[in-house]
């Protein structure tokens, strides 16, 4: 055989194998059609532990030299567009002036046809999705020196509040204009435990509460903080305000959080549940060739009872 009549053998295996994958495509949107018919009374279809799932166990499995992070990335457009046509699907996206990081970190996960809108604020885009005028919203990565945090906004006990789903980039930086840059993904609905999670939490008191403090009483419940931060609009009556990002699932309804409750008592006014993610895929899975981005929200090199106030 020559090389012309081989290279033609391969190239039948190859649009044969083709065909078998989009008749998979095809199968495997009739069978969304059906999680559509199901979930038609929902008013958000984004399911972000589940997304996680697919792609933790997908990844599992996966051998050869095919690079992971494009077949992350052939997953994810997968599933931005089955939830495109199981209701109206779009994001907003936090951009400062002429800096597209955001947006660029917004398109790789949600793909480049979904519809994004861009917010000069912050509390542009929360209210976008409280609204309900966008599925989602993609915000900066908090850190103690935010001079006025927009996780201060998710403090609310309402059902359909924003909550915190997902953390950017899923699967390392690609070649967007950010770089390293991280960001968060906010929307009203509730994720679930996928076996490798973080969550947020937040705390507001009315007494003379330090984060240290705060700090101490979670992990005397047994909880682990990754990352604290504080902050208070002015000096009292206004309350102080306390975040923390935990290791592991944390319910709403978990019993280390009463515990904190109980064992701070009076000096704490109200403890909320933000929301989490499943953790971002790390270097040793995505392979060599990347650096992979801080599991923990940034710390700056400061004590751990500094505030932003």
């Amino acid at each position: 055989m020559t090389g012309e009549s081989a290279l033609e053998t391969v190239r039948k295996d190859i649009d044969a194998i083709d065909t078998a994958i989009h008749d998979l495509i095809i199968r495997r949107t009739q069978l969304v059609e059906q999680v559509r018919r199901i979930k038609e009374e929902w008013a958000v279809k984004i399911q972000p532990s589940r997304e996680a799932e697919i792609i933790y166990r997908l990844l599992a499995r996966h051998n050869g030299p095919f690079p992971k992070r494009e077949l992350v990335a052939i997953w994810r457009l997968l599933i931005t567009a089955t939830l495109s046509f199981e209701g109206p699907f779009s994001v907003a996206v936090y951009v400062a002036g002429d800096d597209a990081a955001y947006w660029d970190l917004a398109r790789d996960h949600f793909g480049q046809f979904t519809p994004i809108a861009r917010h000069g604020t912050v509390r542009g885009v929360i209210e976008a999705v409280r609204r309900q005028e966008a599925s989602v919203g993609v915000l900066p990565l908090p850190t103690q020196d935010d001079a006025d945090p927009w996780w201060r906004h998710l403090l609310s006990s309402h059902a359909d509040a924003p909550r915190i789903i997902a953390r950017l980039p899923f699967a390392g930086p690609a070649n967007g204009r950010g770089g390293a840059l991280e960001a968060l993904v906010i929307c009203p609905v509730i994720v679930v435990p996928t076996g490798r999670d973080r969550v947020l939490i937040a705390a507001e008191t009315y007494a003379d509460l330090t984060l240290p403090q705060f700090a101490a009483a979670l992990r005397r419940a047994d909880l682990t903080p990754s990352f604290t931060a504080s902050w208070q609009e002015t000096e009292p009556p206004h309350p102080r305000l306390f975040v923390a990002e935990l290791d592991g699932f944390v319910s709403a309804g978990d019993e280390r959080l009463q515990q904190v409750q109980d064992r701070l008592g009076k000096s704490l006014n109200r403890l909320l549940w933000l929301g989490g993610y499943a953790t971002p895929l790390g270097s040793e899975e995505l392979g060599a060739g990347w650096s992979a981005p801080t599991v923990a929200m940034p710390r700056p090199p400061r004590s751990e009872g500094a505030s932003s106030s």
